[in-house]
């Protein structure tokens, strides 16, 4: 199954997935959400995939929480 941004909540409370499973899958809805960005992309579109990026990385946060605060520090850098 191929999770989204959505699935935030259910990714965290898979009792059946280690933490590095969860981040693995986080970071790959993250790097699916900018590989469909491109140069005809909108400002809009931009700022919305940041902003679910941040979501993603605080949702990391929960479960490691150096990488988490480590990557929050670094997007607004």
């Amino acid at each position: 199954m191929v999770y989204t941004i959505e699935d935030i909540d259910k990714v965290l409370n898979f009792s059946s997935w280690d933490s590095r499973r969860k981040i693995d899958e986080f970071f790959r809805i993250d790097s699916d959400m900018y590989c469909n960005l491109g140069s005809d992309s909108t400002k809009t579109e931009k700022q919305i995939v940041k902003k679910n990026s941040k979501a993603l990385y605080k949702a990391i946060q929960k479960i490691d929480s150096s990488v988490g605060t480590s990557l929050l520090y670094h997007m607004d850098k």
